[in-house]
């Protein structure tokens, strides 16, 4: 069979996604802060569309107020010369301005100019010490002095956030090109340096170094690290009082000192900088009821500029100007469209997740029912794709608390004749373990019977795995050794 060319004429279905569309959609899956920045990037690059303020209240004539074809009509249309407003220069001079000092100006003092370009004050980032520059100051203080610095320099760059060596002593002494003796010799200088047990190479060098530097000295603390480390780790306390013929309750005292040695030395010079999170709804309750308040805080209120309107019917304007004019108008215009689509879609989710959830707002996290996205798709008529974008690094503001939209949407586990949302039953194995006896908490089994009390039902492995959502380790290591 032989091959020819033909030409076929078929019709398909196709979803072409416009960049109109694609920024719809990027707006819709945006948070309060991610709007904020989009919006003053669109601000820099978009001439025709400009801030409301806020102290100045929509009008009548105000195009974003408006529909998107009346304001484009508008646009097109003629500008009446006969309501332009003329300034007149000459009210700016009529004040008295001689007079005006004269009476209420004896203690003026004119403020001092700044002209420089350094940031204002309330720019300065805080600087925050971190191991690293902790240790190097230190070192810069001491009387390590030479090759031995060097070495020191080089032990202090592979400290790892924890204040651990994390590369061998061969490593360090091929890199600087000295023998392992002396690497081991510095290694101990810089193992004095604050804060107490940094540049250990294991877990029992560590708490050995703390130990070591007690004051007063705990003797019974250091052997039991140096000669029963084994036994301490396994909380044997009765094994570790034969092993060094000592008192128990001497042994205790001494646990209860080795308890209060920090194992990561280099845990207070982390970044911990608290991230805060901005609701993008607040929940009021009025009276019985609730209200859905969307946050509005800094979020611009945009409109097209009366300047390019008038630009667009000026005589001496050419036709690339009046091109790129229609262009940007339409951009803007498609965007204040996008973000009150988006407005009104975050509110009805939000109005849908509280009429689902009235008793959660009502009672608190036990009644939090089984939700699916599928639930406010159907209930809003709306694809649940624009449900889960919506409802993506989103948060509530409400009387119970802030959470993400998404902490709404559970999965059901049978409660009785009824079902109850998995972070209920995550609610009630915290409450269970804090509520248990330290010296003997609560297995995974014996949660099981307790939540099945409650006519919880679910399997040990489920427990288990909860559990470790909630960070709560497993009752071998919640039991109180000493």
């Amino acid at each position: 069979m032989g091959l020819e060319i033909k030409q076929q004429l078929r019709q398909t279905q196709q979803l072409v996604m416009t960049p109109q569309l694609q920024q719809a959609i990027k707006l819709l899956q945006y948070n309060h802060q991610e709007m904020l920045g989009a919006l003053e990037q669109e601000l820099k690059e978009n001439p025709l569309l400009e801030a409301l303020p806020y102290e100045e209240p929509f009008s009548e004539q105000d195009p974003s107020s408006r529909s998107d074809n009346k304001n484009f009509e508008d646009a097109n249309a003629e500008p009446d010369s006969s309501k332009t407003e003329i300034f007149d220069p000459k009210d700016v001079f009529d004040v008295e301005w001689e007079n005006y000092l004269e009476s209420y100006g004896r203690d003026y003092a004119p403020a001092q100019r700044d002209d420089s370009e350094h940031p204002s004050i309330e720019n300065m980032a805080t600087y925050s010490e971190n191991l690293f520059t902790h240790m190097v100051v230190q070192l810069q203080l001491s009387r390590i002095e030479g090759r031995d610095r060097r070495t020191a320099f080089e032990l202090i760059g592979n400290l790892n956030e924890n204040g651990f060596l994390d590369v061998e002593l061969e490593e360090i002494a091929r890199s600087v090109g000295v023998e392992i003796d002396e690497v081991e010799r510095v290694l101990r200088l810089v193992q004095e340096f604050d804060p107490p047990g940094v540049a250990a190479r294991s877990l029992l060098e560590c708490l050995l170094i703390q130990a070591r530097a007690l004051e007063p000295p705990e003797p019974l603390a250091v052997r039991i690290l140096e000669e029963a480390f084994g036994l301490f780790e396994a909380g044997k306390m009765e094994a570790i009082s034969r092993a060094l013929k000592a008192p128990v309750e001497d042994v205790r005292a001494a646990l209860m000192i080795i308890s209060t040695l920090d194992p990561n030395p280099g845990r207070p010079f982390l970044n911990n900088d608290t991230i805060y999170v901005v609701p993008d709804i607040f929940v009021i309750k009025v009276g019985e009821n609730y209200s859905v308040v969307l946050n509005d805080d800094g979020i611009p209120r945009l409109r097209i500029s009366s300047y390019y309107q008038k630009e667009l019917h000026a005589q001496g304007s050419s036709s690339i100007t009046k091109d790129y004019i229609h262009e940007k108008m339409r951009g803007a215009m498609w965007l204040i469209k996008s973000i009150h689509q988006r407005r009104r879609t975050i509110y009805r989710v939000t109005e849908s997740i509280l009429k689902f959830q009235r008793e959660f707002f009502d009672k608190g996290i036990d009644y939090l029912r089984p939700l699916i996205l599928k639930d406010v798709a159907d209930d809003i008529e709306m694809h649940e794709s624009t449900i889960s974008r919506v409802t993506t690094n989103k948060y509530v503001h409400t009387p119970r608390g802030t959470f993400e939209l998404k902490f709404f949407f559970n999965s059901g586990i049978r409660h009785g004749a009824d079902s109850i949302a998995s972070e209920s039953v995550k609610n009630h194995i915290a409450r269970i373990v804090k509520s248990e006896n330290p010296n003997k908490p609560a297995s995974d089994k014996q949660i099981v019977d307790e939540l099945a009390r409650s006519q919880i039902h679910i399997a040990r492995r489920t427990v288990a795995k909860y559990r470790e959502l909630l960070g709560i380790p497993p009752s071998s290591k919640r039991r109180k050794k000493f």
